[in-house]
């Protein structure tokens, strides 16, 4: 046998793929979500309609260790596997997932990511394959609509469980998450401020300035800032809250379960585009998330009535009289918060 026969053979056994019969009972499910935290909570919709579909199925999640304990406290899955997603040229970590993926004998999998290391498994796992809901054109349930790059991500994950017979995907929500938030004593009439974000998206934060204004301004309205942010925002924004005479700073003191009963109970939120800003909206907090033209909010913004997607193309050029703006308009108890984009020129 040549070497190239032996090459056709591995080929073949690789990458065809003997589809998981359609028409069986379904009763082992993955679902892949690795992160980040945004999207993540964005799936929490679909996640909860995959559960709501196979109630007697054994459902595992497949994520990244940032987000087991959160997908252990929705109660949706019976398992939370974490991957770790090391390089592509770790060849042997890598194949190790594939490997467990496959042992595991799935009967179907909902690729939330739907990414090139998600595709990746499923090309790896070899000729015969579980049903697959994804975006490879050759898997089982296919989502190969050409506009999904230009739908919402929940508008296109619900398109994408359509295909595997959901019909029905509820939005996102954290109701799972509860805390108690007493040990933080704080005043009744509280907003929360994310003033933080990813270090290498510079463009996608408001100025220090802005947020120190604004922070001046909500204690002008008897409302105190309480400033929210992970270890790595920690100094940014204690800079900031240095000139906020009364803000309270809770940056690298929250968990995710604290952060959605803060904002349950919080006046509004006022912060950049980044993950805990979704965390807090899902939880129906008022909420202002500020947008650079490095984002485009109508594909990826918090959703729901109570959220306004303030836009600004160069985030150092919005004005804090601009946000102020908004917020009073917005939170006019005569006029319910609609989600909206307000381009600023």
């Amino acid at each position: 046998m040549n070497f190239w026969h032996k090459f056709k053979q591995a080929v073949d056994r690789f990458f065809h793929y003997v589809p998981h019969p359609v028409g069986i009972s379904i009763r082992k499910v993955l679902v892949i979500k690795h992160g980040a935290l945004g999207d993540f909570i964005l799936a929490t919709g679909p996640m909860r309609a995959i559960r709501e579909h196979h109630k007697d199925a054994h459902i595992t999640l497949l994520t990244t260790p940032p987000y087991k304990t959160l997908g252990e406290a929705t109660g949706w899955f019976d398992d939370v596997w974490v991957d770790t997603r090391p390089s592509f040229w770790k060849i042997r970590e890598n194949f190790r997932t594939i490997h467990r993926i496959r042992d595991a004998q799935f009967d179907r999998v909902y690729d939330l990511q739907t990414s090139s290391r998600s595709n990746f498994y499923f090309r790896a796992l070899g000729r015969k394959k579980p049903q697959w809901n994804g975006i490879i054109e050759w898997c089982s349930h296919p989502h190969l609509n050409p506009e999904r790059k230009h739908m919402h991500t929940i508008e296109r994950q619900a398109e994408q469980l359509s295909i595997a017979g959901i019909e029905t995907v509820p939005r996102p929500n954290v109701g799972f998450l509860k805390a108690d938030i007493s040990r933080f004593n704080l005043p009744e009439r509280y907003a929360l401020v994310v003033a933080g974000g990813s270090k290498h998206r510079p463009e996608k934060r408001w100025s220090m300035d802005g947020f120190q204004k604004l922070g001046n301004w909500l204690l002008e309205k008897e409302i105190t800032p309480v400033f929210l942010g992970t270890k790595a925002e920690k100094w940014h924004v204690h800079d900031i809250v240095g000139k906020v005479k009364g803000a309270i700073n809770l940056t690298d003191g929250t968990s995710f379960a604290e952060i959605a009963e803060l904002a349950r109970h919080a006046q509004l939120a006022v912060g950049n585009d980044t993950g805990p800003m979704h965390l807090i909206a899902a939880a129906k907090c008022p909420s202002f998330v500020l947008f650079s033209e490095a984002s485009k909010p109508e594909l990826c913004a918090p959703w729901g009535k109570h959220v306004t997607s303030i836009q600004e193309p160069d985030l150092s050029k919005l004005d804090v009289m601009d946000v102020r703006d908004v917020i009073e308009d917005t939170l006019d108890l005569d006029k319910p918060a609609n989600q909206k984009t307000t381009n600023l020129k």
